[in-house]
């Protein structure tokens, strides 16, 4: 069976350094799960590893579209799952780091993602009726009656997913993350990283601030000044707070407290979803000073044998 092995977490907490290491140690390759470290141009906002660090080993899905482009988590799924074939055919464990849990879910679950279903109009302009008039809360409260299995498992923060999902509901009287079939495709070693919320909190507004002495601003306001085409990478935390600063309604350190304040959020539902949806291997990188060495000895074990 494939092997693959993902590296888990909330935003800041080290995840990207610790894949280049244990790539490096390992002998493979890095696939990021990350839905915007995709776009070409959108570098700070996104925390891609350095242009060295892309160098020192080989990135897959980093730099694939222009920011104008659509990408979605049926995409990923296929491509990752691609290049998942082709590294385990050269006797490579890729390393799957970061992302959001439902694009690992998906991953992993080979999870029915409705894309061969075509788009209900009716259904999807009723959807988008209630948004507008009474909010993302409505549509969250209809997908949780009535398909309550996808509400656990996709990002219930992203409209145009929640009206996917109860599209294909209402169209098919199926789950959108009904699994297409009950096979277990590869065998994954999930690898999480944690830390103590306030030390945490402290990485994730250094962050920050060091996305700002590297340009952030101007990276934002490139986003800001293409919204219009610019439609899903104008929604990534970093840049969509820095909006009313370009629009002279809001002070520039309120929208990098609005920054940190978000990221911390984004934290937190991160954990939160990994810890309750996955089977994770978690290590508190505050509290075990030998936590890579441990998580080698792991991969050496999962690895064992194995030829592909």
């Amino acid at each position: 069976m494939k092997k693959v092995i993902a590296i888990v977490g909330p935003t800041a907490v080290g995840k990207s350094a610790l894949g280049l290491k244990l790539a490096q140690k390992f002998d493979s390759e890095i696939i990021s799960g990350d839905s915007m470290q995709i776009y070409r141009h959108l570098d700070i906002g996104t925390a891609k590893d350095s242009p060295k660090e892309l160098q020192e080993v080989p990135h897959h899905l980093v730099n694939i579209c222009d920011p104008d482009q659509r990408y979605t988590v049926k995409n990923f799924q296929e491509k990752a799952r691609q290049i998942i074939n082709e590294l385990n055919t050269q006797k490579k464990i890729p390393f799957v780091v970061g992302g959001t849990g439902f694009y690992l879910s998906s991953l992993i679950n080979n999870l029915n993602l409705g894309g061969e279903m075509k788009a209900n109009k009716e259904i999807r302009q009723r959807l988008l009726k209630i948004e507008e008039d009474e909010g993302l809360g409505r549509l969250q409260e209809i997908l949780k009656v009535d398909d309550p299995k996808a509400f656990e498992k996709i990002d219930i923060e992203n409209p145009r997913r929640l009206m996917r999902a109860i599209e294909v509901y209402q169209t098919t009287g199926k789950s959108i993350v009904e699994q297409e079939n009950g096979n277990k495709w590869a065998d994954f070693y999930l690898i999480g990283l944690t830390d103590n919320r306030p030390k945490l909190y402290e990485r994730i507004n250094q962050r920050v601030d060091k996305m700002v002495k590297l340009g952030l601003v101007d990276e934002a306001k490139y986003v800001f000044d293409h919204r219009d085409i610019f439609i899903q990478s104008k929604n990534a935390i970093g840049y969509k707070e820095l909006f009313p600063y370009f629009e002279e309604k809001a002070s520039l350190e309120s929208c990098l407290s609005e920054i940190k304040k978000n990221s911390r959020h984004f934290a937190k539902r991160q954990f939160t979803y990994f810890r309750n949806q996955m089977d994770v291997d978690w290590y508190n990188i505050s509290n075990d000073n030998n936590y890579q060495k441990t998580i080698e000895e792991k991969i050496e074990k999962f690895i064992g044998g194995y030829h592909g």
